[in-house]
């Protein structure tokens, strides 16, 4: 499993929003193009590494972002209470990983027969515009909350995550999986 990257700060020990802001511009962009630029067989065609089809895989990609707006409310209320209460969470979330893992793969497949095409860039841009706003809003002390994490879950889980782990997370996620994709014929 790999840990988490380490927080990367501004001068003033700040987190660099800008910095997060901007890879979220960069994913939605480069979504944007690899949809207008892929057609109906490439997106059919299966994935590297995995056992979904580009298309479900490109759903799973966004999921990630879905997902943090989640993750993000747990690690509020999750970071405020004892640690005890957050490694039963996790240590719970951990056991039930087989049920995750069937729930994530089905997921991505009924997913990308709503959300394909236009309509996933669409529910894309709707939710990095919603994450940018969070991010800009999020007050600076509520990024030194943190709780524990199911690391059987993700490879981008470590065992204790902060906020700006999370704001990180669908990027790092996005970028993974970017490199499993056969939209190009390999």
């Amino acid at each position: 499993m790999a840990c988490a990257e380490p927080a990367v700060h501004g001068g003033d020990g700040r987190v660099d929003r800008a910095a997060i802001l901007a890879e979220y511009d960069r994913v939605a962009a480069d979504l944007r193009h690899l949809v207008a630029s892929a057609d109906g067989a490439a997106r059919r065609r299966p994935s590297h590494g995995t056992r979904w089809t580009n298309e479900q895989l490109l759903f799973h990609m966004v999921f990630g972002y879905m997902v943090v707006r989640r993750l993000l409310v747990l690690v509020r209320l999750i970071g405020r209470l004892p640690d005890r209460i957050g490694s039963g969470f996790a240590a719970l979330l951990d056991a039930g990983t087989p049920i995750f893992d069937a729930v994530n793969y089905l997921g991505a497949v009924g997913g990308a027969r709503v959300f394909h095409g236009d309509a996933l860039v669409r529910r894309s841009d709707r939710v990095i515009g919603a994450l940018h706003r969070s991010l800009e809003r999020e007050p600076e002390v509520n990024f030194g909350l943190r709780m524990r994490y199911p690391t059987r879950w993700d490879p981008f889980f470590s065992r204790y995550m902060d906020l700006e782990d999370i704001y990180r997370y669908p990027t790092r996620h996005y970028d993974f999986h970017r490199d499993q994709l056969t939209l190009d014929g390999r």
